[in-house]
């Protein structure tokens, strides 16, 4: 809890430790398949970002049974479950309450070796930072809420979200993970800020190497924002600083809320640049060295 790690650790045994954890969202999306998918990828990533793997997920519904008929309900279930099986977890079952709003999420239950746990404030000075998939999802999100989108960027937005972080965790098992959290609703300043202040460390991030949704930028300029921007600039005040000069719009990104996010990991300078071939060999091509962990200074994050 001290350190806002992404799950739960219970040992069981010298070999066996259980992950647990549970997350619900509102709707991102109009397509109740595809929010329960985003919603499902959404929470089995903080069993990934543990270094665990999931073993058994339980629905949580919140549902307007007054307002929205049962083939929503199905479409939304069909949508996580089809996450579950490709993450190699099973369904066991769940709970549902009326709601005005659809809500839905999972809690998931995952196994990880007590000696293999990933947290997030392990970054040792020298590592180098990984980041698996590009961020911008809340703007990409919210303009298209208002219409404000072009359905290509939607469409690349929805690909990237729905996509778990199965593949970059087993690949990232090879090698020394010395911390790694999730990126998602504290945006990369405020994940990255945990992981760094966690470690006594500072993080320092290039943003010519930072991945980005296509589009994300461009609603950025036009003044689109998110409803959770300043909350998460707020939660980082005074810890973080811009060695670039970049617009004001430009920096929003570091800000911008994400569901179902990138993995963000610290790993030694000598292994990153096979991790990120490797990642890439399995189709993750996104991944990227993002920064390095370097001794604390006045910040933990620097954007350079």
């Amino acid at each position: 809890m001290e350190t806002a790690d992404d799950a739960g650790v219970y040992k069981i045994s010298d070999e066996i430790a259980l992950v647990v954890t549970a997350d619900f969202i509102t709707p991102p999306v109009d397509d109740p398949y595809q929010f329960g998918q985003i919603a499902a990828a959404n929470a089995l990533s903080d069993v990934y970002a543990m270094g665990g793997k999931p073993l058994v997920c339980l629905n949580l519904l919140g549902f307007p049974s007054d307002s929205l008929g049962p083939e929503v309900l199905q479409k939304i279930t069909e949508g996580a479950l089809s996450k579950i099986l490709e993450a190699g977890a099973t369904l066991a079952g769940g709970h549902s309450t009326e709601d005005e709003e659809p809500k839905f999420g999972l809690s998931v239950t995952g196994l990880v070796h007590p000696d293999k746990i990933w947290r997030n404030s392990g970054a040792k000075v020298g590592d180098k930072l990984i980041l698996t998939k590009p961020v911008g999802s809340g703007v990409i999100i919210n303009a298209c809420r208002k219409n404000l989108v072009p359905p290509a960027y939607l469409k690349a937005c929805l690909e990237h979200i729905t996509r778990l972080n199965k593949v970059p965790a087993e690949v990232l098992q090879n090698y020394e993970v010395h911390a790694c959290t999730d990126i998602t609703g504290f945006g990369l300043a405020g994940h990255g800020y945990e992981a760094a202040h966690g470690a006594g460390v500072t993080f320092r991030i290039h943003m010519d190497r930072l991945p980005i949704m296509e589009g994300t930028l461009d609603m950025y300029r036009k003044g689109v924002s998110t409803g959770v921007n300043k909350a998460n600039r707020e939660l980082v005040e005074g810890h973080y600083r811009f060695e670039v000069d970049l617009p004001d719009w430009h920096k929003e990104i570091v800000f911008d809320p994400q569901t179902a996010g990138p993995l963000f990991a610290a790993v030694p300078a000598d292994q990153a640049e096979a991790a990120v071939a490797a990642l890439k060999a399995a189709g993750i091509s996104d991944a990227v060295i993002l920064g390095e962990v370097v001794e604390e200074e006045e910040n933990a994050i620097v954007f350079c």
